[in-house]
């Protein structure tokens, strides 16, 4: 885009002097920028604008306040940054959180837009000779387009549709909000055009492709499918939608929900058959071995498991970003970490038991041993009570040189007497006790486990998955469902089952339902989907909505067992594992309906006051 550099007057007025009306003087380009013009006749710099755009992903969703804990799958550990203002739906036109995501601000997606649009726009006519890449560069900026829009309509509902630059000067910049049937449409428009200019394509990690355009369209389609676009559903539901004198903006007010999820469906067939994912042809369980290093090889793009990925935001370690310092960010305590998104209870309890029945804590072999013959999904997600991690660093391996997760409280002998020892990873702890986790529990999912890599000094490179494959399975078993093809669904989940190696699900109809909805909720885990699924099933308010619960964990010694240093060990403890609401004096859940959809800023309403704001505000 053009710039203009400002010097004083002075400085003007003596080179003026000093060069008269030296045409040459006043033509002299910058030598620190490009402009505008020269960029689109040059490919080397019409692709160098083009790769500038995907600085929109930012970190993707590794920020160190992630979207996970505006959900019950986690929280975040530090107050005052504002998440609560979410959890809490103490959001308003004057209270919306400044998020450390880029992808989640209103303003910085339009910023993005209108460099999409430059890039269409000289792209569409190219003024370059190389056609083949000018048609690349065309499909990922209609991509880019696409992705930004689609950030904006499941957050916001119908929004402006801009697919032209502005200029300086004109008349007037107020813009109405397209409804959000329009908006789906032209997203859905844009995908289909990437889809097809880049097919053929051979593009390099972290650039868009023709999966990736089609995963896109997917994900669009299953939302404008769901409940809360289907205003009648979602009016019975919410009588704040139901108020509503705009449902166009947020909603079909027309149209047939059953087309919707045929569209949906076809669109994620279009990705099964154009991609492979990892490990999707099983017809039986793997081991439990092997079904936890599977999902791990998935979570960290590694071993094969980087075949997932559709399009994903890639990271180095020489550079310090939030992508690249997840584990630093998200880590225990006693390793020097932050602790700063940490598992609910509520999450850990969703977790099938190995045999595919679900946990219960009023089952007394559940209960007295919490973390034995779950989900292998679990061990590779969750770091619990006793789980065994890297080595300690050197400040802290003496106090446990066997290297183990601790979150309680414990007794040891000390000078002959019974004394407490609190977990080195707990709130309590001798080690930056301030990181320490508030559930009892930490992320292990997205954090290398290699113990080479020390967290608290030592960056990832492990990339944010935007879109994989196992989202088009479980977007074409969802939409399967809602068409009444049960037994298509259930292929396609016991295919990820299989591969974490869970048995297969025979349910059908309500109970299917409920248990592909689980089925989502684990395998993406901290992908930021929850907080979207859960609106769009409008089930926010019985799980975004509830308060988070937290596990409190005592070791007693058991008669004649002298420890010095605490390990865990059953055969030395007696443990006990309390299930408890976190404090409500640090975080307060609620759930108001108005937080189905984000508030437009005032600023915002007072810069283009066509602009309709959402129901609830």
């Amino acid at each position: 885009m053009n710039k203009v550099k400002y010097i004083s007057l002075t400085v003007v007025m003596a080179l003026g002097i000093a060069t008269g009306c030296n045409d040459d003087f006043v033509n002299t380009e910058p030598l620190d920028e490009i402009s505008e013009n020269a960029v689109w006749v040059d490919p080397g710099l019409a692709e160098a604008a083009v790769t500038d755009i995907y600085n929109g992903l930012n970190d993707g969703g590794f920020n160190e306040e992630m979207l996970a804990s505006t959900t019950d799958e986690a929280i975040f550990t530090h107050p005052g940054r504002g998440i609560t203002t979410v959890t809490e739906s103490r959001t308003t036109p004057d209270n919306v959180i400044n998020w450390g995501d880029p992808r989640l601000r209103y303003g910085d997606m339009f910023s993005r837009l209108r460099a999409t649009n430059i890039a269409i726009e000289n792209l569409t006519e190219p003024q370059f000779d190389d056609a083949e890449l000018a048609e690349r560069l065309l499909g990922e900026a209609r991509f880019m387009r696409a992705f930004f829009y689609h950030q904006l309509v499941r957050l916001w509902g119908g929004v402006p549709i801009i697919d032209r630059v502005y200029e300086l000067g004109e008349a007037d910049y107020s813009l109405q909000r397209s409804s959000f049937e329009e908006c789906v449409n032209f997203i859905v428009a844009d995908c289909d055009a990437a889809a097809q200019l880049l097919e053929g394509k051979a593009l390099g990690d972290g650039r868009a492709n023709r999966a990736a355009a089609l995963a896109l369209k997917s994900r669009i389609l299953l939302y404008a499918a769901s409940d809360l676009h289907h205003i009648p559903t979602a009016s019975a539901n919410s009588s704040v939608i139901a108020g509503y004198s705009n449902p166009e903006l947020i909603g079909y007010t027309g149209g047939d929900q059953t087309s919707r999820w045929q569209a949906a469906q076809a669109a994620a067939k279009a990705v099964l058959d154009e991609a492979n994912g990892y490990m999707t042809d099983l017809t039986a369980p793997v081991s439990p071995e092997e079904g936890e290093q599977n999902y791990e090889n998935m979570s960290l793009s590694k071993n094969g498991g980087e075949s997932e990925l559709l399009f994903a935001r890639y990271f180095i370690n020489a550079k310090v970003e939030d992508g690249s310092r997840a584990a630093l960010d998200n880590g225990p305590n006693g390793y020097h970490n932050w602790a700063g998104n940490t598992p609910t209870q509520n999450l850990v309890d969703d977790y099938e038991m190995m045999d595919g029945s679900e946990f219960d804590w009023n089952n007394p072999e559940h209960a007295a041993a919490p973390y034995e013959n779950r989900d292998p999904r679990f061990y590779a997600t969750i770091l619990h009570d006793g789980a065994g991690w890297k080595p300690r660093t050197a400040d802290v391996a003496p106090r446990d040189p066997a290297n183990e997760i601790q979150t309680g409280q414990y007794e040891v002998i000390q000078d002959g007497e019974v004394a407490t020892h609190f977990g080195l990873d707990t709130r309590q702890s001798p080690i930056e006790d301030w990181n320490g986790t508030r559930t009892g529990y930490y992320m292990h999912k997205f954090i290398n486990k290699d113990p080479s890599i020390v967290d608290q000094n030592t960056r990832q490179e492990i990339p944010w998955p935007e879109l994989r494959y196992t989202e088009a399975m479980l977007n074409y078993a969802e939409a399967s469902i809602e068409l009444g093809q049960d037994a298509e669904a259930r292929e396609w989940l016991n295919k990820i089952r299989f591969r974490a190696g869970m048995p297969a699900i025979t349910a059908t109809g309500d109970e299917l339902m409920n248990q592909y909805r689980n089925e989502r909720r684990v395998e993406l885990v901290y992908e930021e989907h929850r907080f979207h699924d859960a609106r769009r099933w409008m089930i926010a308010e019985e799980t975004l909505g509830q308060q988070p619960q937290i596990i409190l964990i005592e070791g007693t010694l058991k008669p004649g067992a002298n420890v010095t240093l605490y390990q865990y060990n059953p055969d030395n403890y007696d443990y006990t594992y309390t299930v408890a609401d976190l404090d409500p004096g640090f975080e307060n859940r609620q759930w108001l309906d108005k937080m189905y959809f984000m508030p437009f800023e005032r600023d915002e309403i007072n810069r283009n006051e066509a602009l309709v704001q959402n129901p609830g505000y």
